[in-house]
């Protein structure tokens, strides 16, 4: 009866929030290439592939896609094998039912499950943001899967479940606060708390970022990213990841600070290259910057 009467409030305000328009998925089925998509088990995986040579794998930030790797995907692709992949809950990837798919296991198993199925044993890793924890959580757990990793701009291997909260076990209130996040208006203010150079956030990025989270299982992925997972989670000791490590961050990230990354740089050994007049996203900022950074770092892990 309580929860009746707190909901109560909520649920009145459910039609004052909007609709959610969302893509059906046979809509990015019809637009999409066939080539991009991968089977794995019941699920249609989205994934970019481009190159010759070691394995790249691109892993996006939260509420990113492979979209986000555009600039920097053609150069890389000049050397490597690139694979750039759409996680659990985001691009076109089709959204699971199931909570575990949006656990860090979750996309760890989707990741190499990709990896499995493209015939890769070993591959460089480089992740933004959610992307670079997830990054740091594999590397933790499965070395002997990692060349070498780049961080960019990432968030700690614990932000996956940090940022839940058990508001979000309450579905009501969780379709309440999607109907708020899934709007340009409010992907615009993301964006733009990302760049450094707000005049770079054009209603063309902001619908093409928005295109790619209104997608049809869009609430599935929503709570299943941000309710509380209730298993005991594995922490992750920096210091212990032996890997050949690349860390790259905007001296001017507001979301993640530079002095997270230095500290980050220091406990895995890192190399660190930091960019000036640069936010959270340098490959939209600075994409020649940051392959000037990164190619000379992978030629060397050759071999």
């Amino acid at each position: 009866m309580r929860m009746l009467l707190l909901l109560g409030p909520v649920l009145a305000l459910l039609p004052l929030a909007g609709c959610v328009s969302v893509r059906p998925y046979s809509e990015i089925r019809r637009t999409v290439p066939e080539s991009q998509f991968l089977q794995l088990g019941d699920q249609l995986v989205h994934v970019e592939q481009r190159g010759q040579g070691e394995p790249v794998v691109l892993l996006h930030g939260f509420g990113g896609s492979t979209y986000a790797w555009r600039k920097v995907i053609p150069t890389l692709a000049q050397s490597y094998r690139v694979i750039a992949i759409d996680l659990n809950g985001f691009g076109y990837t089709e959204r699971p039912r199931d909570f575990a798919s949006y656990t860090r296991e979750g996309q760890e198993a989707l990741v190499l499950g990709v990896m499995d199925e493209l015939g890769i044993g070993k591959a460089h890793i480089m992740g933004h943001s959610y992307g670079g924890g997830l990054t740091l959580f594999l590397a933790s757990r499965h070395p002997e899967r990692l060349l070498s990793i780049v961080l960019v701009d990432s968030s700690a291997p614990t932000y996956a479940n940090d940022r839940r909260s058990r508001i979000a076990s309450v579905k009501p209130l969780a379709w309440l606060g999607l109907r708020y996040l899934l709007r340009p208006s409010s992907v615009r203010k993301s964006l733009t708390a990302s760049f450094y150079d707000p005049s770079l956030v054009t209603p063309e990025l902001v619908q093409e970022y928005y295109d790619r989270l209104r997608v049809e299982g869009v609430m599935d992925a929503f709570y299943g990213l941000t309710a509380p997972v209730k298993t005991p989670q594995p922490a992750v000791k920096l210091e212990e990841i032996k890997l050949p490590t690349l860390v790259v961050w905007g001296k001017n990230d507001t979301l993640v600070s530079v002095e997270a990354g230095t500290w980050a740089a220091a406990q895995l050994q890192a190399e660190l290259v930091v960019f000036d007049q640069t936010g959270h996203v340098p490959m939209e900022e600075r994409p020649d910057e940051l392959l000037a950074a990164v190619l000379p770092f992978l030629k060397r892990q050759k071999g």
